[in-house]
């Protein structure tokens, strides 16, 4: 447990910084020039790389071992590629899929799926 002293200053380092992040692009950059190539760069090509890292760490555990394992994050990540396609809406495409992925692993019975596709395609 902090002391009052320790959490003031904790409190205090944490605006601080907080404030500088905020504050720094406008520092660093004059509002009445051009970002510099680097940056309008950066700008492009990090968020399509930061979203391929987040679907390689998502989708490192899954097994191939059961329907269940597997056929979820599938779906999931194909409802989040239509819904982007679709709507061009990173928040809507992400809070989608997470939403469906919820579902099918809460409410939907991946014994019962797997016997029925095993009977259908035996």
């Amino acid at each position: 447990m902090l002391t009052p002293m320790q959490a003031v200053v904790s409190i205090a380092v944490m605006a601080v910084v907080t404030f500088l992040t905020r504050a720094l692009p406008f520092l660093l950059f004059d509002r009445g020039s051009h970002p510099p190539k680097l940056v309008l760069y950066l700008g492009r090509v990090l968020p399509p790389a930061i979203i391929a890292m987040l679907i390689v760490y998502c989708l490192r555990g899954v097994s191939f071992a059961g329907l269940e394992s597997w056929l979820p994050p599938l779906l999931a990540v194909v409802l989040v590629v239509v819904l982007h396609l679709w709507r061009h809406n990173n928040l809507l495409s992400i809070f989608g899929g997470t939403v469906f992925y919820m579902v099918l692993i809460q409410a939907v019975d991946w014994q019962a799926v797997e016997n029925t596709v095993l009977v259908f395609f035996n």
